[in-house]
């Protein structure tokens, strides 16, 4: 990977006061309300999200597919929707379903999209970081989701681009070709790509992101590095027989803990974990003659606060 041209600015996107609405007159639902954030040059910058938040919808606009009801995006400090000639050369994307042509060969396809490009990385090459080099001449229709997955990334960084957006980089993927597909993604940030990500999956969110922004029905709900949004808070877990009672737990535990069981037999502290919190835990176990098991003091996740923030039920 080579580092892309210096656009002599901070940011490789920029959005301000976003707004995308659908529907007619009357009965118009806003996908995007406002959406306000950057994502920094040379960084990987996750947009998370539960379904329907309006991830898509934003990354479409950014892309230059759709165009925005009012607000401003920059992208590389120009306007995609006005300068999408110009962005096009220097701005990898992730072909979607349908993106890339069924009967189209793995090799061939990668090939053809190169071309398209001054200084392409080598296809060969590259099918082989991803594991394809077999499936080269395989048809896309008749490779498997994941090889299709690795296919499209393949398509999305060939092009040595200053900018890369990754919409679910890794579904699908197997333990081994997930890795490869971070260890690929850690190699473009050093090379100094910017890389806006959106992904499901917290561990890779975590794991990748130098900034991670969380958006709910159109809006920024939150957004930092991800050591900031988890702090330093840690929590005590522990299993033992289910319906303990919590609130007699809670009793003999410092002001503002909290405790939980969920799923049954599956325990959360919430608290200032100290020594002195770990022993008064035990100790009320040993009093009411439960048996801990797998008892262990961890921090919290970007999970955990993507769930606190978005809530729990599920989404369509």
């Amino acid at each position: 990977m080579t580092p892309p041209g210096d656009g002599g600015r901070d940011s490789a996107v920029e959005l301000r006061s976003l707004v995308k609405r659908y529907g007619a007159a009357g009965h118009e639902r806003r996908a995007v309300d406002g959406l306000t954030f950057s994502a920094a040059r040379g960084a990987v910058t996750a947009l998370l999200g539960p379904n329907g938040a309006g991830k898509t919808t934003t990354i479409e606009i950014c892309e230059g597919f759709r165009r925005a009801d009012s607000g401003t995006v920059r992208v590389l400090g120009l306007d995609p929707a006005a300068d999408g000639r110009a962005l096009k050369p220097r701005v990898g994307v992730m072909p979607q379903s349908g993106g890339v042509p069924g009967t189209a060969r793995a090799g061939e396809f990668l090939k053809l999209v190169a071309s398209f490009h001054a200084t392409p990385l080598d296809t060969s090459a590259l099918l082989e970081r991803l594991g394809l080099t077999e499936h080269a001449r395989t048809p896309f229709r008749r490779m498997s989701g994941g090889q299709q997955q690795r296919l499209s990334l393949a398509v999305a960084v060939v092009g040595r681009p200053e900018l890369v957006f990754l919409d679910e980089p890794t579904t699908g993927l197997d333990p081994q070709a997930r890795h490869a597909t971070w260890e690929l993604i850690e190699e473009l940030r050093a090379a100094g790509v910017s890389v806006v990500l959106t992904t499901h999956n917290m561990e890779e969110a975590e794991r990748l992101s130098d900034r991670v922004v969380i958006v709910d029905h159109g809006k920024v709900v939150a957004e930092g590095a991800p050591e900031e949004l988890t702090g330093a808070e840690r929590q005590l877990r522990f299993r033992a027989r289910p319906g303990l009672g919590l609130e007699e737990l809670l009793a003999a535990l410092p002001a503002g803990s909290a405790a939980k069981e969920s799923p049954a037999g599956h325990y959360l502290i919430e608290a200032d974990v100290r020594p002195e919190l770990l022993a008064t835990v035990t100790a009320w176990c040993a009093s009411h003659g439960v048996m801990t098991e797998d008892l262990r003091i961890e921090r919290r996740t970007l999970e955990d606060v993507f769930l606190e923030l978005t809530g729990r039920e599920l989404r369509a």
